[in-house]
């Protein structure tokens, strides 16, 4: 009789194409509040321009804001959306 033997997983759940990835908006110089928010309104699923007006204040103050977080491939069309909208992006990372 043979016998299964599980080996200890070396990623969580999260890991691959999975799990929360961060699409992260950094401030410049050439973005306008009343661009980004209208921006992230624009390609963010569920985002308003009040809310869009919030994380551009939060952009502004801190130098970044997390502006959604999913899966990769969602993660990398939002990033690629906004990125050619002229917004400031940064790396995408994982959670």
């Amino acid at each position: 009789m043979s016998q299964t033997i599980e080996l200890p997983r070396t990623s969580g759940p999260d890991s691959a194409l999975g799990g929360a990835w961060r699409v992260i908006v950094r401030n410049d110089d050439h973005n306008t509040f009343d661009g980004v928010a209208r921006t992230l309104a624009r390609f963010i699923p569920g985002m308003t321009v009040a809310r869009g007006y919030d994380i551009a204040d939060r952009i502004h103050a801190s130098g970044l804001a997390i502006v959604w977080s999913g899966h990769k491939e969602l993660a990398e069309h939002y990033w690629h959306q906004l990125r050619d909208a002229g917004l400031t992006m940064a790396p995408l990372e994982q959670a």
